[in-house]
């Protein structure tokens, strides 16, 4: 065995993947998982660990697997992380834990995510869940929100025994991981469902269709349901459109509405009644990775589907590894590239749309090289469907329904990056709805950074 590169990952064949809806990834067998871990350094000042928002003892879990200890493993896991299954596929590792691998500097980082899924599929399929704590303290927290911003922090708070309950607005608890992540990859009704069972083991209770702000306020939930402390992480659900003229006409899409349509109403599946437009020539606008994610859910529902993005390949901000699955899969990148108009039929619907070509100049103030349009390089893409995907904010629901709960311009809520507290007393926030759309692990770590806020808190209280 070759320790400078990593144990390759079975995946689908993209010919046939391009036609379902199955995952993409096939992950490691325990003869595959446990050569991978043999590759880590277990260094002695792990970096890793340094790179990951939760913290997770890397090091630890992966000489478990090494020595075939996969429960153990899962354990050491767990008590950092309430969703190892899901992290382990959708996690950015190589921008993050796996960026800072040793092993990685002579030859491939150690596969840090493909041994975390490994670990959780292996809890998963044996059945080990995680136990409950044997004593509560009879304190009542709120959480607002299951998506993985909720879910960790009422996991977190439930380890330390108090009683907590998720409200979520949807009919189905997981938030973005299942409306906004495809089947092919992360599958719903095995791992996001387990995961979320996993943290109601933990004893806490779920409430589906409560729209806060609606159903109930946050201050009637503290002042009339005797609700000591409210954790607002109900994402950034709001999409964001250019502006451009023809962006109202029919077979114009959110990314989000046709993720959602397909994710959570299962629009894919024929035995569902969700309807969906699935066009024949698809342009999605965006270069994250809702953007891929939503380009390979046209093109299985059997579309010719575009990227257009106006930078270059190397500024896209989706994952490597979700371009490279799209190029796979057959998606076009039509690269350095602005939409202009969408032109539309004269029944209404879109019919193409207007570009120019463009060409990058001097870094803006994100960093990145600020696109500049080309002289008479204007061009039409004949199209049917188009998906704009460009990013998202918070709804300003919760906020403005709140008393003293301060926003930005941005209509995110102020909280403090370490504990989560916001400007009303008892509240605290983090995720999307505190930094605008990111990562799922990002959302996970403000979670947890905010049960630790909220367990002083309240802590301080009853001294």
């Amino acid at each position: 065995m070759d320790v400078l590169k990593r144990v390759p990952v079975k995946e689908q064949d993209p010919k046939v993947r391009a036609g379902n809806f199955e995952e993409v990834c096939l992950g490691y067998d325990l003869e595959e998982a446990k050569a991978e871990a043999s590759r880590c350094l277990q260094c002695k000042n792990p970096k890793c660990v340094a790179g990951c928002p939760v913290s997770i003892d890397i090091p630890g879990f992966i000489k478990q697997i090494e020595t075939g200890n996969i429960e153990d493993a899962f354990q050491v896991i767990g008590q950092y992380s309430a969703l190892p299954a899901v992290c382990g596929r959708v996690c950015p590792q190589e921008s993050q834990c796996e960026e800072r691998c040793i092993r990685g500097i002579k030859g491939d980082a150690v596969s840090i995510g493909k041994l975390e899924r490994f670990a959780a599929d292996w809890a998963r399929e044996h059945k080990i869940a995680p136990k409950a704590p044997e004593v509560k303290n009879g304190r009542k927290v709120a959480v607002i929100g299951s998506g993985p911003a909720g879910l960790t922090c009422a996991g977190e708070l439930a380890k330390k025994g108090y009683d907590v309950t998720i409200f979520e607005a949807l009919h189905e608890p997981g938030g973005v991981l299942v409306y906004g992540i495809p089947e092919f990859r992360l599958p719903k009704d095995t791992v996001v469902r387990a995961e979320i069972e996993n943290v109601m083991a933990l004893g806490v209770k779920i409430e589906t269709n409560v729209i806060i702000g609606k159903s109930v306020t946050i201050d009637e939930l503290m002042e009339e349901e005797g609700f000591e402390a409210v954790f607002v992480g109900s994402g950034a659900g709001l999409p964001k459109f250019m502006g451009i003229p023809g962006e109202n006409a029919n077979g114009v899409f959110s990314a989000n509405e046709y993720l959602t349509r397909n994710n959570l109403m299962k629009a894919f599946d024929e035995s569902y009644d969700t309807p969906i437009i699935a066009g024949k020539k698809v342009a999605v606008v965006g270069g994250g990775n809702v953007a891929m994610d939503a380009a390979r859910t046209a093109l299985r529902l059997g579309a010719i589907v575009y990227i257009v993005y106006r930078r270059s390949e190397a500024e896209l901000p989706a994952r490597v590894e979700e371009v490279h699955h799209a190029k796979e899969e057959g998606i076009i990148f039509k690269l350095l590239t602005n939409p202009t108009e969408i032109l539309v039929n004269e029944n209404g619907w879109v019919s193409g749309m207007r570009c120019v070509e463009m060409e990058l100049g001097e870094p803006d103030e994100s960093g990145r090289r600020r696109p500049i349009e080309k002289k008479d390089s204007e061009f039409i893409l004949e199209l049917d469907t188009i998906i704009m995907s460009l990013g998202t904010s918070p709804n300003p629901l919760i906020s403005s329904t709140t008393k003293g709960l301060d926003t930005n311009k941005y209509k995110c809520i102020v909280a403090d990056e370490n504990t989560g507290m916001t400007s009303k007393e008892g509240v605290f926030a983090g995720g999307d709805a505190v930094t605008g759309a990111a990562t799922v692990i990002l959302a996970m770590g403000a979670g947890k950074a905010a049960a630790k806020g909220i367990d002083e808190y309240l802590s301080s209280k009853y001294e």
